[in-house]
């Protein structure tokens, strides 16, 4: 018995430091920041109601209220600022410049905490009154957002973390959040890897020959690709094979490094061959902070005497 609990407790609460949660911030600070500059033009357009913008947030806030009344969505925050008096249009600019602000709060770490809720709680009523134009990347900022705001904040390279004269750190908690992100990737890599084994799109080449011609992605010239063609059932079978894999070649000793750089160059290629630069930056994000120190360990500037000795023995054993 004594032997289970203590293999149960070196699975769910391993040693580490916060360098994986400096990873995090940063990167997610970084995300969030570029989000609100890429969209601070056509803000107003994309989440305007009453069929004045880009789409009507009317309709996404009814398809979405269809499936749940309780899902956070911009037009609480327009209902109440409206009784206090305020235009819709102002509301919506206030909310950019709120999230905006959470973004650069989380790269320097300032009030961390509140920077990390407002800004996955403002991402989320974003997405999902806008929920017909978005893509997976909003979905992973939105869940790399949750695990931030959740997990024992301050790290040590953050502002909050110098404020504070005697900071005391978790590392049962750290390890406990660093574990939970790690099978979080690994089931997100298997079922997508499991989706694409359906069908025969990836095993003939015709599901990435589909997403790199159809615009907006088409960055590629088409005559480049048709020349690659013979090429591309082996890059989606590749793909897939990356995936399906993830959750048991991330965690064996001989090619848990080969998989980590071959994931991170994979969504460096999707976000040069298809411009979805926001997307592949996230996913490297939550690759970096999940398995990032352990696989890189120039990665990891915390030393292990930092810890405490409990922690220490369960590492070395």
């Amino acid at each position: 018995m004594s032997s289970s609990r203590s293999r149960l407790n070196k699975l769910l609460f391993p040693a580490a430091s916060d360098t994986w949660l400096t990873l995090l911030r940063l990167g997610l600070g970084t995300e969030v920041t570029l989000y609100c500059l890429s969209l601070h033009r056509d803000w107003l357009q994309l989440f305007r109601s009453n069929g004045n913008g880009i789409i009507s947030r009317d309709l996404s806030e009814a398809v979405l209220s269809a499936q749940s009344r309780f899902v956070p969505r911009l037009g609480w925050l327009v209902q109440v600022g409206g009784e206090m008096g305020l235009s819709e249009d102002a509301i919506i600019r206030t909310i950019w410049l709120l999230l905006l602000c959470a973004g650069c709060f989380l790269l320097i770490g300032f009030f961390s905490r509140c920077a990390a809720v407002a800004a996955w709680f403002l991402h989320l009523c974003a997405i999902e009154s806008g929920n017909l134009m978005t893509y997976g990347m909003d979905n992973f900022t939105t869940i790399g957002l949750f695990y931030l705001m959740l997990a024992p904040l301050p790290d040590r390279y953050a502002l909050d973390y110098r404020k504070a004269k005697c900071p005391r750190k978790n590392h049962c908690l750290l390890g406990l959040f660093k574990r939970i992100l790690q099978l979080h990737l690994c089931l997100i890599y298997f079922f997508s890897g499991l989706a694409k084994s359906i069908g025969f799109g990836w095993w003939n080449g015709t599901s990435i020959w589909c997403s790199l011609t159809s615009p907006p992605y088409n960055t590629i010239p088409v005559s480049v690709l048709a020349s690659l063609a013979p090429l591309l059932p082996v890059l989606g079978i590749g793909v897939w094979a990356l995936e399906i894999g993830y959750p048991i070649f991330i965690w064996l000793r001989k090619t848990r490094r080969m998989w980590f750089l071959a994931i991170i160059a994979m969504h460096m290629a999707i976000a040069l061959t298809m411009g979805l630069y926001l997307f592949a930056f996230v996913m490297i994000v939550l690759n970096l902070a999940a398995f990032g120190p352990d696989i890189l360990p120039f990665l990891n500037k915390v030393k292990l005497r930092e810890m405490p000795a409990m922690l220490q023995a369960a590492n070395q054993t």
